[in-house]
């Protein structure tokens, strides 16, 4: 599977971005996608997944009620709706595949695939 994220800018904080992640090699569907973020210095960080059928979401706390994850099986790409945008945002967002998408929830390790990452920009 090869993933490639795209989407990423600069923007003002309370602005909005959407992410898009494209696959290739297999279907969506079979896999759960997510989305993490890692800005300069810091940890990569688990920021949403969604599962297989697309029923589950999970989202990390610093980001749940202004992001959405979803994903649109047909042309096999995940989507992150970035509302609300902060400088604390700001960061290279990768996006990744793996069994399910609770297992996300634990971290960046393990990851099945990775794809190239888009950076996000936030200025205050």
């Amino acid at each position: 599977v090869q993933l490639q994220a795209s989407g990423g800018g600069l923007v003002q904080a309370g602005d909005s971005l959407r992410l898009s992640c494209a696959a290739s090699g297999r279907t969506l569907s079979a896999y759960a996608l997510g989305w993490f973020r890692q800005a300069p210095g810091k940890e990569r960080e688990f920021v949403a997944s969604i599962s297989r059928g697309g029923s589950t979401t999970y989202y990390a706390d610093s980001v749940k009620g202004r992001f959405i994850i979803s994903k649109d099986n047909a042309k096999n790409t995940i989507y992150l709706q970035m509302n609300s945008l902060k400088p604390e945002d700001a960061a290279v967002y990768y996006c990744a595949a793996d069994a399910t998408a609770a297992t996300m929830l634990r971290g960046p390790r393990g990851m099945d695939y990775w794809g190239k990452g888009t950076l996000v920009t936030v200025s205050s």
